[in-house]
């Protein structure tokens, strides 16, 4: 069997799957997240590797003996972020996730001496303060003493796996969220190391998502319950695994969305998308040779957790009862917007200033109105990134959703709605991206064949087609959507 880690925002879920595909058990470990004024966004990273102790051994008590069946351990993990840790491995300050946006000097200065042009031709994606390399510049310009210490650089999941192995590499799907990547060289751009002015010693060994990196050491078998000896296979970034876990191994495969925390659009692709309007970015696929084009906003599940909490603070069941009550009431049909931007944006905008808005809110509006109009406006926002591909690459016909929100059969209604494309919902939404660990993994050790394995692990469960009558009327509303994004886009500089 695999033991896959999917290292998420809020939490790690540790899931056991066996040789025929199944998942046998899963056990998931919360963590904590510091939001702060100035985009600041960091997580303790003990705090994962604590997460990963308890969830394992958690797991191994829920199938007695597995410790002796698991033929390796993987990850999938948060992409973007900055672990910046000392000669020993260990962390210098808190790791800087995806979600923050404090490095927008650093950002500009790299603008300055490289071009967005030329960086999106390099790494695949803008130049932007949502990934790591301009966080890095952050921390050595502000936190000198710290920086000082630091001579690593690390993605949330490379940093568990040198817990494990005491091993430091990473894998170039992750790399490829750095924004120091050079995609078509398949290693570390010199030229954007330079032009951060940063130690290209500070990056570690690329090396394939698949490999065996090492194995599990005495002092972390004590603490995951683990046998000492189990290899550790490297696995790679979230998005990716996602697709993987979503069967989307070739661009046969078709479109599928994430929504989680942050939440995208994407398909698999056989060579990177560069969109002329840059509203879209690829990394690279955990399946080698592969990409995958993605149009990433920053919070779409956490949009529709952030509504659920404001408007049903400590209700367990609040979540449940205000999706489904989306169906029921209008938004955009009834003049109500909200702009999802609540930790600025990347696709389509690439705007760490954009801040959430609702836009023609009237006094008969309820809690049922605004969460819709979080939803539709979530929808919205990715229509913008479905309509680059189109665009770019030809007709999508199906999209299959994963990810927590997902599960709502109301909300992927009014997607299929907005997007005028069926959409289908996946037996294993939520697991989806610890399956595409667990596929890399069982790869990584000769388990599993090959990557179309994955296409077998999961099924299209429930389909939710579009009303093609309501899809033209929201075509007049995304436009609607767009018009108040550019005219509220000046004001966003004056907050």
């Amino acid at each position: 069997m695999i033991i896959s880690h999917d290292l998420g925002t809020t939490g790690n879920k540790a899931t056991l799957v066996d040789a025929d595909g199944q998942v046998v058990a899963s056990a998931t470990e919360g963590y904590p997240v510091d939001f702060g004024s100035g985009g600041r966004a960091e997580q303790d990273a003990e705090h994962w590797w604590d997460a990963v102790c308890t969830a394992t051994r958690r797991l191994l008590e829920k199938v007695p003996g597995a410790a002796g069946q698991v033929a390796g351990v993987s990850f999938s993990g948060q992409m973007m972020g900055a672990v910046l840790t000392d000669r020993a491995g260990d962390p210098v300050r808190p790791a800087i996730i995806w979600a923050d946006t404090r490095s927008t000097a650093q950002t500009d200065a790299l603008l300055e001496r490289v071009g967005m042009d030329a960086g999106y031709r390099i790494t695949g994606h803008r130049l932007n303060p949502t990934y790591s390399l301009t966080k890095v510049m952050w921390v050595r310009d502000t936190e000198p003493e710290g920086f000082a210490r630091a001579r690593h650089l690390l993605l949330a999941k490379d940093f568990v796996v040198h817990r494990l192995t005491g091993v430091l590499v990473t894998d170039p799907s992750d790399a490829s969220s750095t924004n120091a990547y050079d995609q078509a060289a398949g290693n570390w751009s010199e030229e954007l190391i330079a032009a951060a002015g940063l130690d290209r010693a500070l990056f570690p060994e690329v090396v394939p998502s698949t490999t065996v990196v090492g194995k599990v050491t005495a002092a972390a078998a004590a603490r995951t319950g683990l046998l000492e000896g189990t290899p550790v296979v490297l696995g790679g970034g979230d998005g990716p695994m996602g697709a993987l876990g979503a069967g989307i191994v070739d661009a046969s495969d078709g479109a599928y969305t994430y929504l989680g925390s942050s939440s995208w659009v994407s398909l698999a692709a056989d060579a990177p998308l560069h969109d002329p309007l840059m509203r879209t970015m690829t990394f690279n696929h955990v399946v080698p040779g592969r990409y995958v084009p993605t149009a990433t906003m920053q919070a779409g599940g956490a949009s529709l957790q952030w509504i659920v909490e404001t408007l049903a603070p400590g209700d367990t069941t609040g979540y449940q009862r205000l999706l489904a009550g989306v169906g029921q009431v209008p938004a955009a049909e009834d003049g109500l917007y909200f702009l999802p931007h609540l930790l600025g944006e990347r696709s389509p905008y690439w705007n760490p200033r954009a801040r959430a808005v609702f836009a023609g809110l009237a006094r008969h509006h309820g809690p049922e109105h605004l969460t819709r109009a979080v939803v539709e406006g979530v929808a919205f926002n990715l229509y913008t990134g479905l309509l680059a591909f189109v665009e770019n690459g030809g007709p999508i016909n199906r999209i299959d959703a994963i990810g927590g929100a997902a599960n709502s059969t109301p909300l992927l209604r009014i997607f299929a709605d907005i997007w005028g494309v069926p959409v289908w919902r996946r037996n294993l939404v939520d697991e989806a991206t610890a399956l595409g660990a667990a596929v890399v993994g069982g790869v990584g050790v000769g388990l599993f064949d090959g990557f179309d394995i994955a296409r077998r692990m999961s099924e299209r469960t429930v389909e939710c087609p579009p009303d093609l009558a309501a899809h033209r009327r929201y075509l007049d509303r995304y436009q609607v959507f767009l018009d108040a994004y550019r005219r509220l886009e000046p004001w966003f500089e004056t907050l």
